[in-house]
């Protein structure tokens, strides 16, 4: 164990002293210093080696035959038959791939490892002590200074300051924050003073669920990883049984042991992991979380869209337009904006906005009907299905003012007793540049956008001709939003919905790609495939590109290692290649793949 720990911790100092040796041989051979050439050979094989057989003993011992055994096998072959050039330069150059595979992978996940290095350590108690972040608990009140991190999920209860968020959105603005509004772990106070009280600690914080969300996604094997993995474990024993079979034909040891080393699968182990590690990690730097390779893969093959309206296509900022009144008294509409006030749904906090001069009052207790509104006692608010659940219909003159608001492309609130006493017409700010990157989806190759909505037909038809959105189901529950993308996917559609409430929830689940606005619930954060960190359509069309792009790159590092084996034995056959001019061109290989999956570290999408 202890040479191993060794081994491991040194490999990149053995690798070097393999290569300084080798150098030091072929010095030895152009002056003649035969014990130079000899002693150089036989050390940096048996350097190289030792580390080879034991990664290969410990892959025997769970039952694997893996690449390590191949190499294995060929030095100590090529030691019998006294061909220690061949075993210092295969042994070295194994070593070397192994090292800048290595690196590679660390200098794509660098995206995480600074996310860590960000992650708040120490907090400052509401009297000024410092503590561990560890020993904050839910409820304790903290003080933030101006250039320190915020600590925690939280909410300001004191004092005013401007925070930037990059490290949560991505997107590196100062946003100001006052009493009663929300403050995220990691995220900088860059002037002012806050006390904000603990809401969620540790990795519970958004700021540890990202991070986490993108190690998980890090280690989750794509399709074309698992093929891979799949397709090593038949095909090391197939290239061991070759060789034995072409040293017993043809008795030639050199050519057996060549085969076992340039029939080493390297490329094509490490091109996929590459591609997939490059991606995730670009798209971890741009704001996009995508939670694994099977998401990569499903994503990249998804031809159909379905967005919900309120929070998704538009910013949920809304705002009372217009407002009929049938017979309201100032009790009433007391009663609502109350009722209103307990809830963050964004038509409720437009109406309680606008009532902002109401006397809180004594009501039932409210009764929420998904789809439809809420009930408190004889009080509806909500759609038109609600009232007409409890039996109060529009006069003609009510249905004409309803149609009218809602052909305008503002969302309507019903508040009726016995019959119907108000109407709200709310509209909601579609957000910016979403027009633009539906166009830029569509020619990246989405074939339908369907936009699945709880809101009125009228209202949801004018936003879907505003932003070009083929189809439009309106007045829907969220049950309803489920079985719609059940039928489509039993069309044979692979769909991805977007969505940021609760409500979403089941839809996301359900799509074969479900994408969260960062913006939106826990919940839909949590359910989702893909998070988009600054609930930026931007961010969107980046994930879609990124996910083909990267999916395209992996198929380009199989074709690249399959042709390079093919190629290397066709040489073998054909006569040519020898086990170190095999070797390097293995080992080259390998490099060109890394470098092919690098690429996409620096991916952008065209705009």
């Amino acid at each position: 164990m202890k040479v191993q720990k060794f081994i491991q911790q040194h490999m990149t100092e053995l690798t070097w002293a393999s290569g300084i040796l080798i150098a030091l041989a072929f010095i030895g051979r152009l002056t003649n210093l035969h014990w130079l050439d000899l002693s150089g050979m036989i050390i940096a094989s048996i350097i190289g080696f030792v580390p080879v057989a034991i990664h290969a003993y410990q892959a025997l011992k769970v039952k694997q035959v893996s690449i390590d055994l191949l190499v294995t096998i060929a030095v100590v072959g090529a030691f019998i038959i006294g061909e220690y050039d061949e075993s210092a330069m295969v042994t070295f150059l194994f070593a070397l791939g192994s090292l800048l595979e290595k690196k590679t992978l660390e200098k794509t996940r660098s995206s995480i490892r600074s996310l860590t290095q960000m992650a708040p350590t120490t907090a400052l108690t509401a009297d000024g002590e410092e503590i561990d972040i560890d020993e904050v608990d839910i409820d304790d009140e903290l003080l933030v200074k101006t250039g320190a991190q915020v600590p925690v999920d939280g909410v300001v209860y004191q004092g005013s300051g401007y925070v930037n968020e990059a490290s949560i959105t991505g997107e590196s603005r100062e946003v100001k924050k006052n009493v009663g509004e929300k403050v995220f772990a990691g995220s900088i106070l860059s002037n002012g003073t806050l006390y904000v009280r603990a809401e969620k600690v540790g990795e519970d914080t958004t700021f540890g669920k990202i991070i986490e969300l993108v190690e998980e996604a890090q280690d989750t094997k794509s399709p074309a990883e698992k093929f891979i993995d799949r397709f090593a474990r038949y095909y090391t024993p197939a290239v061991l049984l070759l060789a034995i079979l072409v040293f017993v034909m043809t008795r030639d040891l050199e050519l057996a042991i060549t085969i076992l080393v340039l029939g080493c699968p390297g490329a094509l182990v490490i091109g996929a992991p590459v591609s997939n590690v490059a991606g995730i990690g670009n798209g971890a730097k741009n704001g996009v979380l995508i939670k694994g390779g099977d998401v990569m893969n499903t994503f990249s093959h998804v031809n159909t869209l379905l967005f919900d309206k309120t929070g998704t296509l538009t910013k949920g900022t809304t705002e009372v337009v217009t407002v009929k009144d049938y017979g309201a008294t100032p009790a009433l509409i007391n009663q609502v904006a109350t009722i209103e006030a307990e809830s963050d749904h964004p038509l409720a906090s437009a109406i309680v906005r606008y009532q902002k001069g109401f006397t809180s009052v004594a009501v039932a207790s409210p009764n929420v009907i998904k789809g439809q509104g809420i009930e408190a006692g004889d009080l509806l608010i909500g759609n038109q299905k609600l009232l007409a659940h409890h039996g109060i219909t529009l006069t003609k003159s009510q249905a004409q003012d309803l149609a009218a608001i809602q052909a305008q492309g503002a969302s309507t609130v019903l508040v009726a007793d016995s019959q119907l006493r108000l109407i709200y017409g709310i509209t909601d700010e579609v957000r910016p540049g979403v027009k633009e990157a539906l166009a830029q989806l569509k020619k990246q190759g989405i074939q339908q956008m369907v936009m699945l909505t709880g809101d009125n037909q009228l209202t949801a038809e004018a936003v879907a001709q505003q932003l070009g959105i083929d189809t439009v189901y309106a007045n829907l529950m969220p049950e309803e939003k489920a079985a719609i993308v059940k039928k489509l996917q039993d069309e044979g559609k692979t769909l991805a919905f977007i969505g940021d409430g609760v409500n979403d929830s089941p839809s996301l689940a359900l799509a074969n790609i479900g994408i969260a606005m960062g913006s939106g619930t826990d919940v839909a954060v949590e359910t989702s495939d893909v998070v988009l960190m600054k609930s930026s359509f931007d961010e969107l069309v980046h994930a879609y590109g990124l996910t083909k792009k990267t999916v395209s790159n992996m198929r380009q590092n199989i074709v690249i290692a399959v042709a390079v084996v093919l190629f290397l034995l066709l040489g073998l056959i054909l006569g040519g290649v020898t086990m170190a001019s095999g070797m390097f061109v293995h080992e080259a290989s390998i490099l060109v793949v890394i470098a092919n999956g690098m690429r996409l570290i620096h991916y952008h999408s065209q705009k």
